[in-house]
């Protein structure tokens, strides 16, 4: 993609080209996971072609330093990690924590309804949705089906990327106030997408999963139950006057895990550090993180404690080793940040109004929705100015209440220094959201230096 030079001092600028690579595999990135099943997924496909193994976590591991491996659970969570040449005990970890889900609207178990003629999606809502943003966009369908496979059960990814369903707006001959009241929607009543006509037929239960068994190469009757959301179909973009914005879904927070996945694959290419690296990219963030593939759940510890007494340096298995490893470590919570609203700005603390293509933003919250303090806040602007930038700064007025992130859940879990940061950007929570092209270059870089 060809785009006009950046304006002079527009943003900070470390090499363009590059900036803009990354920029256009992000959009690649995130493209290609519409549900948490299909982005873990897509890091399992990455970190193949990077030379990365993949492990079960109910086998036996045998770790060798230099090495890559992941894990994932519940096809949902991804972790994965270059072994050090050190035992963690001694040169800790390096950890870079984020999310792969973001906020959509999922379909019941018994999934469709008939309304007035139409056969409709029974919807639930997934996380802090921006809900009129989700009308009259063109909406695909993707997830995971659960098939009989004889006597068992296997998974199938689906997704169904042609618009399918379209949650219409009511026209504002029939809604005279909606300009100056704002759209108003009922979640049980308003929500239920569109998906066809229902030509006088009744409307079974057993419409979603003929729908998805097709995509899948099955019948109707084998598909036992799904994990399916909706999505917007319009594909991600390199947008503005001079391509200085990144136009898609889901950079909340698929933007964080692209950055983290894609140092961790080019730190790994590079000298073998005495500590080990480690992404944890995680589901159910959106809804509190309270399961076992989120980040209240066991799986970042599991893992931290494996690698540190599996390591050929170790010690030993003793509880000891593990301890010592975790006291060393140091953990980035990678989650986007509020950028300043150009309509909006007097919603910002004066002094903490991040912009767009200025870098990445340490977030701070002395009453622990987010984990930073002085020591590690300190400790990512070391690595931003190493990387030749220096961090914007980042915090919730205080008339306002305060969004959180699996930082302090991390934190608290497996007690391991943390800082909160995140690139700047609008939308959050809508179906399309906006980021600064340049940004996302800037994370990546002082996400090398973290690791390497």
């Amino acid at each position: 993609m060809t785009q006009p030079p950046p304006r002079p001092g527009a943003a900070v600028i470390l090499d363009a080209p590059r900036a803009l690579s990354r920029a256009e595999d992000l959009c690649r990135f995130i493209d290609a996971g519409p549900m948490p099943q299909l982005a873990a997924a897509e890091c399992a496909r990455r970190l193949d072609e990077a030379g990365f193994s993949a492990l079960r976590e109910e086998d036996a591991w045998e770790l060798e330093p230099g090495r890559g491996y992941y894990a994932i659970r519940s096809d949902t969570t991804v972790i994965a990690f270059r072994v050090g040449s050190a035992a963690p005990a001694l040169a800790g970890f390096r950890v870079l924590g984020a999310h792969l889900d973001s906020p959509n609207l999922r379909v019941k178990p018994r999934g469709t309804s008939q309304s007035e003629g139409h056969r409709r999606l029974a919807v639930e809502v997934y996380g802090g949705v921006l809900l009129a943003t989700w009308a009259d966009r063109d909406l695909g369908l993707a997830g995971r089906v659960v098939l009989r496979d004889g006597d068992g059960l296997r998974s199938e990814l689906v997704c169904i990327r042609r618009p399918i369903a379209r949650i219409p707006n009511l026209a504002i001959h029939l809604s005279r106030n909606v300009n100056e009241e704002g759209l108003k929607l009922d979640k049980q009543r308003h929500l239920p997408p569109t998906i066809g006509l229902a030509g006088g037929q009744p409307v079974t239960e057993d419409e979603v999963r003929a729908l998805v068994a097709r995509e899948v190469g099955a019948t109707a009757a084998d598909v036992v139950d799904y994990d399916l959301g909706l999505f917007d179909v319009t594909p991600s973009v390199i947008g503005g006057v001079d391509g200085e914005f990144v136009f898609a879904p889901r950079l909340d927070n698929l933007g964080s895990s692209h950055a983290g996945l894609l140092a961790l694959v080019e730190s790994a290419r590079g000298p073998v550090p005495a500590h080990s690296a480690m992404v944890a990219l995680y589901d159910h963030e959106e809804c509190g993180s309270s399961s076992t593939q989120g980040a209240g759940g066991p799986f970042l510890l599991d893992v931290l404690r494996r690698v540190a007494t599996l390591h050929p340096a170790a010690g030993g298995c003793s509880p000891e080793e593990s301890a010592r490893a975790l006291a060393r470590s140091f953990l980035v919570s990678a989650d986007m940040a509020h950028a300043v609203h150009p309509n909006h700005g007097e919603l910002h603390e004066p002094g903490h109004r991040p912009q767009l293509n200025r870098g990445p933003v340490i977030k701070r919250n002395d009453n622990q929705r987010y984990a930073t303090d002085g020591v590690t806040g300190a400790r990512f602007t070391a690595l931003c100015r190493a990387a030749g930038f220096e961090p914007q700064a980042f915090v919730t007025r205080t008339d306002l209440p305060c969004g959180s992130t699996i930082g302090p859940i991390s934190a608290a879990r497996a007690g391991i220094a943390t800082v909160d940061v995140g690139n700047p950007m609008l939308s959050m929570h809508s179906v399309r959201e906006m980021a600064g092209t340049y940004d996302h270059d800037l994370m990546v870089e002082a996400l090398l230096r973290h690791f390497g």
